[in-house]
């Protein structure tokens, strides 16, 4: 600006000025004089702002910044958070929290981010992590952490918060309330998942990954246990235990017995990761093995893991205790002879012992199944009382036991009975060669089971109830020896008051009458809390048998 001009900008001021000096006071014309100077200095800073601002290379981030700080609220939140507008992206279809979590990049499951709107799981969230490149690339913006179950928006990184997530969280890990667990029994209401599909939460399909049927009835069974179904609901009792079994076991209960889910099957696969991890690869996702010894595996080691805890629920709902008479038999006289020696069959070691042993398992011999056809050339299906099954145990039945060197004589006799009676039917027997099945058929009532008569008279107590209603029953179809057959369970719903039949992903109703009909390989009975005025007992069930016929059932096979 030259000189010239500056002098006749300072000319023309007071002319301006003179000009309003008639019609304003003295104080108000100060004040303007003031606001006038103040106006030209300000107009003489502005440009050199600006020229400062066009020379600085990082305006967009210093912008961003600016921003970011303008918009986060004294408290630490962010003014975004409560109104992110990419909400509407969220595709629930696509969401499946079943799987293990880790990064589909890294395979790492450190600080893992599911994207809710493709589903897949990236790790981090700052600049240049997987994550935030996924959000820039897709476009997809919202974000949950895994671990902490807090929702973000990238790459603004910025935490939404929204009611209308809590859906998504629940899936993710449910919790349930003290008073809805001790309800679940009484609860026989439908869900209706996101495709439209109702299903019954706690009677929901498990997905076979390969040849896991075999955990998956392990996990129906165990899954209508009331006393161990709570214990696993509830997240207090297992929050503060370390244990990827325990933590994997309370998901997958928790999640069958989702009432808000969005489909209506879930997938065990982190569950059955444990149990590799756990057992040290003697149970597979990829090899079928037998449900009696994950069973017997499963519930031996989470009760050693909850017992470190103070958690006693396994031994107080599944074990009770026996009485068993050992008698070792001497040799006969001509392996005596044949080895020259006299043995006393008075003697000490040949002396009858008894001893209390803990059981958690009933284990019953099937008869031999018949070698032969009958006389329409037909296989013969045999069929046996359960109390016919159970009469080993009534203290007076002898049974032999073979070592490769010693026989000996055992009697049982039952002292206490568990809240909930696990019985094995014993249908496979091995030899060197291959495994052989037994497909007799067991009889047995559903309902008021009295197993009174197997208890000794002095262990009996006043008021206690000794009656037993049928709650789960696994079934083994085909073929015996790995992979060669199928298993399927039936369970009983208290709420809807119904049997359902679950071979993995599916789901059905049935009849009580038709559980009698198949293969039963074990059974789970409830202990009625209160007896009831005629209960099915062994000599009534084998009188039954009678007036119906001796003759065995025939069929083709």
């Amino acid at each position: 600006m030259s000189s010239r001009k500056v002098k006749k900008e300072e000319e023309e001021a007071p002319d301006v000025a003179d000009a309003t000096d008639t019609d304003l006071p003295p104080t108000k014309k100060a004040r303007i004089g003031q606001q006038s100077a103040g106006e030209e200095e300000s107009s003489k800073r502005v440009p050199k702002k600006e020229e400062e601002v066009d020379d600085d290379g990082d305006e967009d981030e210093e912008a961003f910044g600016r921003r970011a700080r303008r918009a986060r609220r004294q408290d630490g939140t962010d003014d975004r958070s409560r109104r992110c507008p990419y909400l509407d992206t969220i595709n629930r279809n696509m969401l499946d929290f079943d799987f293990e979590k880790l990064c589909s990049v890294t395979m790492s499951n450190q600080n893992v981010y599911a994207c809710l709107v493709c589903g897949k799981y990236y790790q981090g969230r700052g600049p240049g992590t997987h994550a935030y490149t996924h959000s820039l690339e897709e476009g997809h913006h919202v974000f949950i952490n895994l671990h902490t179950l807090k929702f973000y928006c990238l790459p603004d990184n910025y935490e939404v918060i929204d009611s209308a997530l809590d859906d998504i969280k629940f899936v993710l890990y449910p919790v349930y309330s003290k008073d809805y667990i001790a309800k679940m029994d009484e609860i026989g209401k439908y869900s209706r998942a996101l495709d439209g599909t109702r299903y019954l939460p706690g009677v929901v399909g498990l997905n076979n990954i390969k040849a896991n049927d075999y955990v998956n009835v392990v996990v129906q069974t165990l899954n209508r246990v009331a006393p161990f179904r709570n214990f696993f609901l509830d997240t207090t009792n297992t929050r503060r235990i370390r244990d990827r079994l325990v933590q994997t076991m309370g998901d997958l209960i928790r999640k069958v017995n989702n009432p808000k889910a969005f489909k209506g099957h879930v997938s065990p696969h982190e569950f059955l990761q444990a149990i590799t991890t756990s057992s040290k690869k003697q149970f597979r996702i990829t090899e079928q093995s037998d449900p009696i010894r994950l069973l017997s595996w499963l519930l031996n080691t989470l009760d050693a893991k909850l017992s470190k805890h103070g958690h006693t629920v396994i031994s107080d709902t599944f074990k009770g205790k026996m009485l068993v008479t050992s008698r070792k038999l001497p040799p006969t006289q001509d392996m005596q002879e044949v080895a020259n020696i006299r043995i006393d069959p008075n003697a000490e070691e040949y002396k009858p012992k008894t001893t209390e042993i803990e059981y958690m398992f009933l284990g019953l011999d099937l008869p031999p199944a018949p070698l032969f056809h009958d006389e329409l050339q037909q296989n013969v299906i045999p069929q046996v009382a359960l109390f016919e099954l159970l009469n080993k145990f009534d203290g007076v039945s002898s049974h032999e036991y073979k070592t490769y060197k010693d026989t000996v004589m055992k009697t049982f006799r039952l002292k206490t009975l568990p809240k909930y009676l696990i019985m094995h039917i014993k249908r496979f027997t091995k030899n060197t060669f291959f495994v052989e099945k037994n497909p007799t058929i067991v009889n047995f009532p559903v309902k008021n089971v009295d197993l009174s008569d197997y208890i000794a008279e002095e262990d009996k107590e006043s008021g206690d109830s000794y009656q037993f209603d049928l709650l789960a029953n696994i079934v083994h179809d085909g073929l015996p020896g790995p992979g060669k057959g199928t298993y399927r369970a039936h369970v009983h719903h208290k709420g809807s008051k119904k049997w359902f039949e679950i071979q993995d992903l599916h789901v059905v109703d049935m009849l009580p009458e038709m559980i009698t009909l198949s293969e039963s390989y074990i059974q789970v009975w409830e202990r009625s809390p209160t007896p009831v005025e005629a209960p099915v007992k062994a000599m009534d069930m084998m009188k039954e048998e009678e007036v119906a016929g001796q003759a065995p059932a025939s069929s083709t096979a």
